[in-house]
């Protein structure tokens, strides 16, 4: 499926225009449910700039209605201008982040040997060079690498990171590994989100009757995961 050519960025808006469901907004656009909940918390290691799919021409309001007024509608993107998708050679990566491109790759190589430094290049968009500096710990700034996950650090994705793993791991001749770590969040994840809907509306409602405007209309979390 097509994904919008800035993702998190057009995440962001969605979670802050918008009412559709963390789910349809991580499905959308590429990324994991716990990175949009990362983005509606404002927790992610920098405040995006939001980034309108409707005047990207990516999605079209009447499909966003089609969402927000139903949660299991998946969201379908416009075919707009061909994206210069990147073939050969190392991704960009904004100035802002290349400081913590050493930090990616060391992690990369302590947890994910298997993966080779073109494929580490192609990841993280680096030379082979200074990977190989920090495999053997001959680079100038070594004692101040910390191993961080890449994906965390915004280098790159989920999916590309896990696409990587399982190819070298299929090369290597290995099973690839099945990351556990977030078996069961998601499911915690959303009824945290229904909970705290569900004490909002009871707060609104309370301070509703106190100001004499009458009952609030009833909600359940259904409803309130809705919206």
């Amino acid at each position: 499926m097509a994904q919008p050519l800035m993702p998190h960025a057009t995440a962001s808006w969605m979670v802050d225009n918008t009412s559709l469901s963390f789910e349809q907004i991580a499905e959308f656009c590429g990324l994991h449910i716990l990175e949009i909940q990362a983005i509606a918390d404002d927790t992610a290691a920098t405040k995006l700039t939001g980034r309108d799919p409707v005047r990207a021409h990516e999605l079209t309001q009447d499909e966003i209605d089609k969402g927000q007024a139903d949660p299991s509608h998946v969201l379908q993107m416009l075919k707009g201008p061909e994206q210069v998708r990147r073939t050969k050679g190392p991704r960009y990566t904004p100035v802002s982040k290349r400081q913590d491109k050493p930090d990616g790759i060391s992690w990369i190589i302590r947890n994910h040997p298997e993966i080779t430094d073109g494929q580490i290049s192609l990841l993280i968009g680096t030379t082979r060079t200074t990977i190989a500096a920090i495999r053997d710990r001959s680079h100038w700034n070594i004692a101040n690498i910390t191993p961080k996950d890449p994906v965390t650090l915004g280098l790159t994705t989920q999916r590309e990171l896990d696409a990587a793993v399982a190819k070298a791991a299929k090369a290597a001749g290995l099973e690839a590994p099945v990351d556990t770590r977030l078996e069961g969040d998601r499911e915690a994840l959303i009824e945290q989100l229904r909970a705290e809907r569900l004490q909002a509306a009871r707060d609104a409602e309370l301070a509703a009757a106190g100001a004499g405007e009458g009952p609030a209309p009833e909600h359940t979390a259904e409803t309130l995961f809705k919206h």
